[in-house]
């Protein structure tokens, strides 16, 4: 698991010429990026006087950002795994009829648990970028900048993830999932975008 090695071991094989880790592997490690700098404002926060009526928020906000961070992590794996089911799948093969339905049922079901993990990456930023507007209304006023930096993080995870789900909609054959899927989707782009401009907005502001 690449979370139990070295962030250069990481690197060096998404820059390598490796099939795996690739975009929606980035996606997740890019949301978690934002959603570790929610943690450490919360935890910049929490404990200290000044912040002392918050604080019980702000620990809630620790807390949803933690188990959002465990997440992530673990979407980093899995994604590296599911892609390898994709690539295996189309290596199937495919001398007969019955070899071919066999071949493309496998890469239906194949491509589906690869975009499962995108779609799970989106849905966990989505929730993330909730954090941020509180966080940078009553967490620590010294770290404002670095909440607007998470929402950078945090938008920029979700659309990378939101193109890897398009890319395995591409291939799958239910248009009815596909459209149902792009109709979520599309929804909380538009909402995670307004949250960032808001909180980069707020956040200039703050910085004077």
């Amino acid at each position: 698991m690449y979370i139990e090695r070295k962030y250069q071991d990481y690197l060096d094989d998404l820059a390598a010429k490796k099939p795996a880790p690739g975009g929606g592997s980035a996606a997740a490690a890019a949301g978690a990026l934002g959603v570790s700098l929610l943690s450490m404002v919360a935890n910049f926060t929490v404990g200290k006087e000044k912040y002392k009526d918050v604080e019980v928020e702000i620990q809630q906000i620790l807390d949803t950002a933690e188990k959002s961070r465990a997440e992530l992590q673990k979407l980093i794996d899995e994604d590296v795994a599911v892609y390898q089911k994709v690539s295996a799948a189309y290596k199937m093969p495919k001398d007969t009829e019955e070899d071919k339905r066999a071949r493309s049922e496998a890469i239906q079901t194949a491509l589906k648990d690869a975009m499962a993990v995108p779609l799970a990456i989106c849905r966990n930023l989505f929730e993330a970028a909730k954090l941020c507007e509180p966080l940078l209304e009553k967490g620590n006023i010294n770290l404002v900048s670095d909440v607007g930096v998470a929402a950078e993080f945090i938008a920029s995870g979700f659309t990378a993830a939101l193109l890897n789900v398009e890319i395995n909609l591409s291939g799958i054959k239910d248009s009815s999932l596909a459209a149902q899927i792009r109709d979520e989707l599309y929804q909380k782009e538009k909402q995670i975008q307004l949250i960032k401009e808001n909180v980069l907005k707020e956040t200039k502001e703050k910085i004077g």
